[in-house]
């Protein structure tokens, strides 16, 4: 369906929310829970699926398959429309979830798809639509960070994606290729080539930090990367979080601390290079 052409602004620095304004007639959608505040005259439908489609496209098998798409990429099975129904220009904001950017996209600039992380998605311009893409390498779907599924997003539209810490952003040249930690990529255009490489040497791989495996991007396209992965951040705050005490006394402090080191620190390390 034809993309809706709506105007935004970015708000803040590192707790951003973006604010979108409508014409009257214009909507946008957004994640499930992501919307901040609206203004009067804005109506908001919650539809089934990724709402790129009219309410009748596809029946009931389309909207199945695209509620499918939305819930193993880690979306919501829900997507809410907010739609301009007044006379005049209204606004509606949409907040990131934790500490990062937030990174618009013009889909029609970048050759109409873009492929990012899973749960990256924030808010569009409707019409723009939300599916799946599979790594088609078995390595890359194993110790590539996000695993098999990642999300792509379609369209001529505006996209909005949030992402942890600062974003850099790179443009590759046809076969330049750029190492990065699993977890820190955010977002690519169709022509990177998107694979994985083990770091080498026993001693960096078992004590390093960063795991067992880089991320290789090889141009040509542009990537996003992010500074501050949401599962590094969430690894961090769970090892300084206070361990309650069992009835174990010292023995229980004892196993929690070797717990604490063999699962989250060095299994993880080894892993998925997110969990320093």
């Amino acid at each position: 369906m034809a993309m809706d052409v709506v105007d935004y602004y970015l708000h803040g620095d590192d707790m951003q929310f973006v604010e979108i304004e409508l014409d009257p007639g214009e909507a946008a959608i957004g994640e499930a829970g992501s919307m901040m505040y609206m203004e009067d005259g804005i109506g908001m439908t919650t539809v089934f699926g990724d709402g790129s489609a009219g309410s009748g496209a596809g029946g009931l098998f389309g909207k199945l398959l695209g509620a499918g798409k939305r819930l193993i990429t880690g979306e919501s099975l829900f997507t809410t429309v907010y739609t301009n129904q007044g006379s005049g220009k209204r606004k509606v904001g949409f907040a990131a979830p934790y500490t990062g950017k937030i990174i618009p996209f013009d889909l029609s600039q970048i050759g109409g798809t873009l492929i990012c992380q899973r749960d990256a998605f924030l808010c569009a311009a409707k019409g723009v639509s939300l599916g799946i893409a599979f790594q088609r390498k078995l390595g890359t779907g194993f110790f590539g960070g996000e695993g098999f599924i990642m999300q792509k997003l379609e369209g001529d539209g505006l996209a909005f994606v949030h992402s942890g810490g600062t974003v850099l952003k790179r443009d590759l040249a046809p076969g330049e290729v750029l190492r990065v930690d699993t977890g820190c990529v955010v977002a690519y255009t169709t022509g990177i080539d998107f694979d994985i490489q083990f770091v080498g040497g026993v001693k960096t791989a078992l004590f390093g930090g960063e795991g067992l495996f880089f991320a290789t991007l090889r141009g040509p396209g542009t990537v996003w990367i992010q500074s501050l992965p949401f599962a590094r951040l969430a690894s961090r705050i769970f090892a300084a979080a206070p361990r309650t005490q069992g009835g174990g006394g010292s023995g229980g402090e004892q196993g929690g601390l070797a717990a604490g080191i063999l699962g989250g620190g060095l299994l993880g390390g080894l892993i998925g290079g997110d969990g320093d």
